[in-house]
Formats: C-alpha cells, structure tokens, sequence
C-alpha cells in the first residue's frame, strides 16, 4: 500500500481507528422490553456491553421525552475491532440476502465508511428463537486516512467485498 500512494513512512498509512456499532430502537417508546433485546443483541454479536442513548429533545409528534432510552452503540478498538472486521467480512456480509457487494461510494469525504444491516439475525451468534422481532443496525468503520480512496483501499486489502464500478452503474 506504501508503494501505492508513494510513502515511505509506515505511519502515514491510513489505519483502522474504531468501529462503531449502533442500534436505533424507535419502539422502545411504546414497550421497553425491545430495548433490553437490542441490547442483549448488541452484547452478544460484540462482546461488549453497549451504552444506551438517550433523547436529548422532547418531541410531542413522536411521542417523545427526553432522557427517553432510543438506541444503543458500541465502540469497538484493538483487538476486538479487528475481530469483528474480520466475522463481518467472512461470516455475516455473504448471509446477507441478495448481496451483491458493498456500495465503494458510502464514504463521508474524510475516509470514512458506513453501512447499514436491515437484519441483525445474519450474525451467527445470535439464536433466531430468542430474537424474534426484526432489527437492523448501523456500522461505521473510522479510518485515519486523509480520503476516501486511501481508506477504499485499505478496506479492500482487508478483503471488503465492494461492488466494481462496472457492475455499479
């Protein structure tokens, strides 16, 4: 990848910094126990115990009060990071129904990637028994880099299955 971009400094290589894994549960408004499932979930597909968040507003049309539970995120650095790239990538993105690869354009402008699960049940951890209701998820890969064509490329060494460009349009 050095030779790539013309660097000879390792350090100034894109590197992966954190991954963000979060969980927008709107009906946790009406019943409460929908929470506890997404966070039972987000537990179990990371390994690691998420931080609920809450509504900094009051909105009447939503039914909504502040400091009412919403969602759930986790933030994953290290080696944990690094282990749920790689299950991402091996396990859960071929489960995925009518894949067909990644979008390479859903970069922010600063190298930084998204993707959005409409199904949290393509992870292999979670049993379908336990979680019958249908939740999706949002992960955010952060990269260091300085663009998006550096970070595309280090996600695609990582071995990312992104759409070609051909097949794209």
């Amino acid at each position: 990848m050095a030779e790539k971009f013309g660097r000879t400094n390792q350090l100034s290589l894109p590197k992966l910094q954190k991954i963000v894994v979060s969980m927008g549960v709107g009906s946790a408004i009406a019943d409460k126990k929908h929470m506890d499932d997404a966070v039972s979930a987000l537990t179990e597909i990371t390994g690691q115990k998420p931080m609920i968040c809450r509504a900094r507003k009051s909105v009447a049309g939503f039914r909504l009060r502040e400091g009412t539970p919403i969602g759930c995120k986790v933030t994953l650095r290290g080696a944990r990071m690094y282990e749920f790239l790689d299950r991402l990538i091996a396990l859960v993105l071929p489960r995925v129904r009518d894949f067909r690869g990644l979008n390479p354009k859903a970069f922010d402008g600063n190298g930084n990637y998204s993707l959005g699960l409409t199904e949290q049940l393509v992870f292999p951890e979670l049993n379908p028994d336990k979680y019958t209701r249908q939740q999706g998820m949002n992960i955010a890969l952060c990269c260091s880099g300085n663009s998006d064509e550096e970070a595309r490329e280090m996600l695609r060494f990582f071995g990312m299955p992104f759409r070609s460009e051909d097949a794209a349009a």
